[in-house]
């Protein structure tokens, strides 16, 4: 690329977008704290979300690193699967009040700037950071933390030489850069991203530029009406060998450069500007059972959770849910937690549905709505 990009810029938007954010969604209540699913969902670009919850259980896994004694094995084999089944556990009971979000939530947009902006550097830090050598499937787990252009840095992963003994960074880093220049497409990545986030906040590539103009912060407004209303508390359960969750498609570029109303949900701020996605709700309708007399009536269940067999668990993660086992427990424990089938539909139909590209998995869809219909009986 010819154009060179201010990281301390991308900081400084990461700072001004974090604070605008979080205004609108703490505004009117402050105190609130966001629970695991409710952080995934907290910003309508993918990435950004990613990013944080990145950021925290790294951090634990950091703190969980120092938990060392002269006085006790922790490399103990039934220690280390303890320690594993702790991590499973806090992962499940995340609480991030705005003291703690906004931090993350800064790093993080400046984090996925560099992805558009700055590759090598962010391959650096994204997907060659860890303990050498660094594996095929280290790399691949990393991967899960990447949405923007994520077919360009799965293809460098498809690339590498299969061997078994992994890869040091320096040799990663060589190889990326020639990846880079042979298979980037200067600006691409950058102009989609920065129309994706001018949608939340007015962003320019010229401000992002080293010799560019100084962006001024605008004046403070009146707090903001919060983005949703808060979630149900949920649980995220996290994969039995570790607690990285893997995400889902990006979201598509809003098109406006005029920030949104501030009592617009987040959500809704990018999904106005992307036209219609095939709906589930034919689908829904499709699948959506007559009442039946009672005798001939499936047994009504508790909760979608312990009614869905082993089988059918491994079936909606692989098939619905792009084989990422923590979204699947976050969208079953949501499910659980509502009130009647119309709001379940509804969530299938408005998040679940565009987010996994569930218009081609009728049959599956239907067996998840089935037993929905059996919750709700």
């Amino acid at each position: 690329m010819n154009d060179k990009y201010s990281p301390a810029k991308c900081a400084q938007y990461g700072r001004r977008l974090a604070a605008r954010l979080c205004d609108q969604h703490f505004g009117a209540q402050p105190t609130a704290t966001l629970d695991g699913p409710a952080l995934l969902r907290f910003t309508p670009v993918r990435q950004l979300n990613l990013l944080v919850l990145r950021q925290l259980l790294t951090q634990w896994q950091a703190e969980a690193e120092r938990l060392r004694s002269p006085y006790f094995d922790f490399d103990a084999a039934p220690v280390q699967a303890s320690l594993a089944q702790l991590m499973n556990t806090l992962s499940r009971h995340i609480r991030l009040g705005r003291p703690a979000l906004e931090p993350l939530l800064a790093e993080a947009t400046a984090g996925a700037l560099s992805l558009a902006t700055a590759p090598a550097a962010a391959a650096q830090h994204l997907l060659f950071s860890g303990p050498a050598p660094i594996t095929t499937a280290t790399l691949r787990d990393n991967l899960r933390y990447i949405d923007l252009d994520k077919e360009f840095y799965q293809g460098f992963v498809d690339n590498l030489p299969a061997t078994s003994e992994g890869f040091t960074a320096e040799f990663l880093s060589h190889r990326f850069e020639l990846y880079h220049a042979a298979n980037y497409r200067a600006h691409d990545a950058v102009q989609r991203f920065v129309e994706t986030l001018s949608a939340l906040l007015p962003l320019t590539t010229a401000d992002l530029l080293e010799d560019g103009p100084v962006a001024t912060p605008p004046a403070p407004a009146a707090p903001a009406p919060p983005v949703a209303a808060a979630p149900a508390p949920l649980t995220v359960p996290a994969a039995a060998s570790k607690p990285m969750p893997a995400p889902p498609s990006a979201q598509p570029p809003a098109e406006s450069a005029a920030p949104p109303a501030p009592n617009v949900p987040l959500y809704a701020k990018l999904k106005a500007s992307q036209g219609d996605v095939q709906p589930l709700a034919e689908t829904l309708r499709a699948h959506a059972t007559p009442a039946r007399p009672a005798e001939h009536a499936a047994p009504k269940v508790e909760t979608l959770r312990a009614a869905i067999s082993i089988n059918q668990r491994f079936s909606f993660i692989n098939e619905l849910f792009n084989g990422e086992n923590m979204e699947y427990h976050a969208a079953i424990q949501h499910l659980d937690a509502l009130a009647t089938a119309d709001e379940a539909r509804a969530y299938m139909t408005d998040e679940l549905a565009p987010r996994y590209d569930w218009a081609r998995k009728e049959e599956h869809v239907g067996k998840l709505l089935k037993l929905i219909e059996r919750k709700f009986a």
